[in-house]
């Protein structure tokens, strides 16, 4: 499988705490490797780190001190960088050449909270909307994922961790795994 890291820009602690762990759960559960947040807030990392270990899976959360560095240097090292923006390109009509490059160099896919600096569509090789109307980053994440991976992901095996859910027509069921 390829590799795809999603970097979460422009994270505010006191408002978005939630939906940049929804941005991390969401990376995670969808195929991506790990997760760059360009923000100080531990707390996420935890949360998202807690998660990875209960449930299983290699995902990592990484604190960014300074993105614009990471994208540059992303790029010096031959990936490539997608961001998600309602501005951008509509999915339909690049996913293909994304897919195809993807499969060739890694993929780093921002995703931004408040207003995102000029500077990111223009390190960006592909700025990209799910969607020309205001909606979810989460939704973006999700929606673009599930395209990039041609519904792949959905069936990924999440080894070790503590907890699986056993699929039901109804009802919860959920393994707890014997832990080593």
């Amino acid at each position: 499988m390829m590799e795809v890291v999603v970097l979460r820009l422009g994270h505010r602690p006191e408002r978005d705490k939630r939906v940049t762990t929804h941005v991390g759960l969401v990376a995670r559960a969808f195929g991506a490797s790990g997760m760059l947040l360009a923000s100080k807030d531990v707390k996420i990392k935890n949360g998202v780190m807690e998660v990875a270990k209960r449930w299983g899976g290699n995902f990592y959360v990484e604190i960014c001190e300074n993105w614009r560095a990471e994208v540059r240097k992303w790029k010096t090292e031959g990936g490539k960088v997608c961001h998600l923006t309602m501005y951008g390109m509509n999915l339909p009509e690049v996913i293909e050449e994304i897919r195809k490059e993807a499969k060739r160099s890694k993929l780093l896919v921002v995703v931004g909270a408040e207003k995102v600096p000029a500077e990111v569509y223009k390190l960006a090789d592909w700025n990209v909307a799910v969607g020309n109307q205001p909606h979810s980053e989460v939704a973006a994440l999700a929606v673009f994922l599930d395209w990039l991976f041609g519904g792949d992901e959905l069936h990924k095996k999440f080894e070790g961790g503590e907890l699986e859910i056993l699929p039901s027509a109804r009802g919860k069921k959920v393994l707890k795994k014997a832990v080593d």
